[in-house]
């Protein structure tokens, strides 16, 4: 029992240091889309929130979860998405090495774009920042053409504005063309 409570109690302290090393960096708002349509979509999603709170950065805003239609592929299962707002220190390509190493440890292969897949995780904005490199653009260049995406970031941050487009994420989903299904999930 002491063990038990100096093991607790050591896990405590690890996590007040990393709390307190995080305070003395400078720290970034991201926006993450999650997908998953294969396997045990919820469980995934659950995982992969886990896997970014302990290895990404703070979780500090989520939407519901929706069930959307697939989107380029539409051949397939139906998505489960979700938005995350994080809290973050990592710059923007060890952020994008981190969620894709988590893709990986939860099962992700990369076979089709737009395909089926286990698990997705999407950087969509990164504060304001305006980045294209040949592995990462952010803000995510598809984003305001998909209301999968469109609908939960609206929930958690309606009045974000697009750095390029300089509409909000609520002009955005208004003037958004794509008819896809996208409702929110209901489990039971």
């Amino acid at each position: 029992m002491a063990n038990e409570r100096t093991s607790e109690r050591a896990k405590e302290w690890v996590e007040e240091e990393r709390s307190f090393a995080r305070s003395l960096v400078h720290s970034f708002t991201a926006y993450l889309l999650l997908g998953a349509n294969l396997g045990d979509r919820i469980n995934t999603l659950h995982r992969a929130l886990d896997l970014i709170a302990e290895r990404v950065g703070t979780v500090v805003q989520k939407s519901a979860m929706y069930e959307t239609a697939p989107w380029g592929v539409t051949d397939q299962p139906t998505y489960l998405n979700q938005v995350l707002a994080i809290d973050t220190a990592l710059q923007p390509e060890e952020l994008l090495n981190q969620t894709q190493a988590i893709e990986h440890e939860l099962g992700r292969v990369r076979l089709e774009r737009w395909g089926a897949r286990l698990i997705d995780i999407d950087i969509l904005f990164y504060d304001q920042l305006i980045l294209k490199t040949p592995r990462l653009t952010i803000p995510h260049p598809y984003l305001h053409q998909r209301r999968f995406t469109l609908v939960p970031l609206a929930e958690i941050t309606p009045n974000l504005v697009h750095p390029i487009l300089h509409k909000t994420t609520l002009e955005l989903l208004a003037a958004c063309t794509d008819t896809s299904e996208v409702g929110v999930f209901v489990t039971g």
